[in-house]
């Protein structure tokens, strides 16, 4: 007889950013303050700075607006406060798609 799968079946708090990020989020808030979970923190940012933009592609998603929506999965537990996520801020936006398509001449 086959077995059936085991399923998260609790909802996606934000569906644009998935299922994945929210089990990252979730992850992180159990490591202890130190490198691996501020170095987790940005590579949870970059990821949904990248969903964002595929979800919303006519507009830029702010590294301030990934940053309240961190904050809103974990509860307030994650604060992006590291001195990395503030490089990030500080750097212009790589990576922005073009949304307008090139002309054929």
């Amino acid at each position: 007889m086959a077995q059936q799968l085991n399923r998260n079946a609790t909802p996606v708090r934000m569906r644009n950013y998935g299922r994945i990020v929210q089990d990252m989020v979730a992850y992180a808030c159990t490591l202890p303050q130190g490198k691996e979970r501020d170095s987790l923190e940005v590579y949870i940012a970059q990821c949904m700075r990248q969903r964002n933009l595929v979800w919303n592609r006519d507009q830029e998603a702010g590294l301030n607006r990934v940053r309240e929506d961190i904050i809103r999965l974990s509860d307030g537990q994650l604060r992006c406060d590291s001195p990395v996520f503030e490089q990030m801020i500080a750097q212009p936006n790589l990576g922005v798609v073009n949304s307008q398509k090139k002309k054929k001449q």
